[in-house]
């Protein structure tokens, strides 16, 4: 395996890549108790039209979740009984753009780390339990109905894409999942499971060899051709719709605004361009920030509001939002804030106070072994590696952050998507 030593951070990296395809990525922990791995393939809920060998599928909109809940099955049982058996603590997530399956544990740890070896990438799947898991799942799509949180994000990405499948939830609907089938499972797990399309990423006390060999021993050693994602047509700038509203049981107005990114970048590109847009989010919009401070005061956030750059299935997207008694006048302050910014640049003081607080947040981070362990994937499949960010910080200008608020946080191109409490009068 590569070694990698960051001194500046005191943190060493292992990597390596085998015949299959896989990406393996260790970063020691020596002393500490708490290991963590995941299991991570480049496949989510918008991976679901490829192209593979020259024939192109269209998947029902849910087969990433569906298998998230199926892939725990295995002939001799279930693998995350066996795991919490061993002491783990398991799970798994299906996003947008990946699935990944992870433990934590502080004992067993090459033998978990073989289970979920096994599990991950042994798919079994029967009728019976494909129908049975169908009515837990509209089960919880309802669920994601009911949330006014699932609500008002869905609505804001329905709002800015006209094609892209990031207009559609994550778990599909109701009636798209009636036509997920064992044989559909079975066809996506060949193509988007296969090493060529993975990453094992581990953080804790773990010997970096011992991870390399188990995962030579119990994966596949072929390599296999990657699927061609087919996100729909190009996407302009301007969104499909300004703004949306629904009304549902929450206690006060929730909202996110949004705007699109347009096509994102790939390799050392990306990694610059997450930065910037992070750092200029923050000094923007964060809770230290004067735009927070001032519409904090006067009662239009509270501690709810966010705000982040998100990339996936090709994109990029701003959201921002949270609870407000006036959503339409937060909305407006907030891209009122962003166009001055956009015409005056950001206060020199007031960047390089957020860029060492940027610094600070990103060391800190590095004591959260699941947060970097999962930063390690989604790096791996955009094209740059993660510790590599420390020192690609330090090259995000005060300009550069303006600039990006400028290009990107048009007024003109915004959507809003609010929900309301049912005896709000609209």
């Amino acid at each position: 395996m590569q070694r990698i030593d960051y001194p500046a951070i005191g943190e060493t990296l292992y990597t390596s890549k085998l015949s299959n395809g896989l990406s393996i990525f260790v970063v020691p922990k020596k002393g500490y108790r708490k290991s963590f791995a995941c299991f991570v393939t480049n496949y989510g809920g918008a991976d679901r039209r490829f192209t593979l060998a020259g024939e192109a599928k269209d998947t029902p909109a849910g087969v990433a979740h569906y298998l998230e809940h199926k892939m725990f099955d295995m002939p001799e049982g279930n693998a995350l009984m066996a795991l919490e058996a061993a002491g783990a603590n398991a799970n798994a997530f299906t996003s947008e753009a990946m699935t990944a399956y992870h433990f934590t544990c502080t004992q067993n740890f090459d033998e978990d780390l073989r289970t979920l070896l096994r599990f991950v990438s042994t798919p079994y799947y029967t009728q019976e339990s494909v129908d049975k898991e169908r009515g837990i799942i509209a089960q919880e799509i309802r669920m994601y109905e009911d949330d006014p949180d699932d609500q008002v994000y869905m609505g804001l990405m329905r709002q800015l894409f006209a094609h892209n499948p990031l207009r559609d939830d994550v778990a599909g609907t109701v009636q798209t999942i009636q036509d997920i089938t064992p044989q559909v499972l079975y066809d996506c797990h060949k193509v988007f499971y296969h090493p060529s399309n993975m990453a094992l990423c581990v953080v804790g006390d773990a010997d970096p060899e011992a991870v390399e060999r188990a995962a030579r021993e119990l994966l596949t050693p072929e390599s296999a051709p990657l699927p061609v994602r087919d996100y729909g047509p190009a996407e302009g700038p301007e969104p499909v719709r300004a703004r949306s509203e629904r009304v549902m049981e929450v206690s006060a107005p929730i909202f996110l605004g949004g705007l699109k990114l347009g096509p994102a970048a790939t390799g050392p590109e990306a990694q610059k361009e997450r930065l910037t847009a992070g750092l200029a989010l923050r000094c923007l919009y964060g809770r230290s920030s004067p735009t927070y401070l001032d519409l904090y005061d006067k009662g239009l956030l509270n501690g709810t509001f966010g705000c982040s750059a998100d990339y996936a299935a090709g994109q990029g997207f701003v959201i921002f939002g949270g609870e407000s008694r006036d959503p339409d006048a937060a909305n407006a302050a907030l891209l009122a804030a962003a166009e001055a910014v956009g015409e005056n640049g950001f206060d020199p003081a007031l960047f390089d106070r957020q860029k060492k607080a940027s610094y600070g947040g990103q060391l800190r981070a590095l004591g959260d072994f699941r947060s970097l362990g999962v930063s390690l994937a989604e790096g791996c499949f955009a094209g740059y590696q993660p510790l590599d960010s420390f020192q690609a910080l330090e090259t995000v200008t005060c300009a550069d952050a303006s600039a990006w608020v400028r290009e990107h946080i048009v007024p003109g191109r915004a959507a809003l998507s609010v929900v309301r409490p049912k005896e709000a009068k609209v």
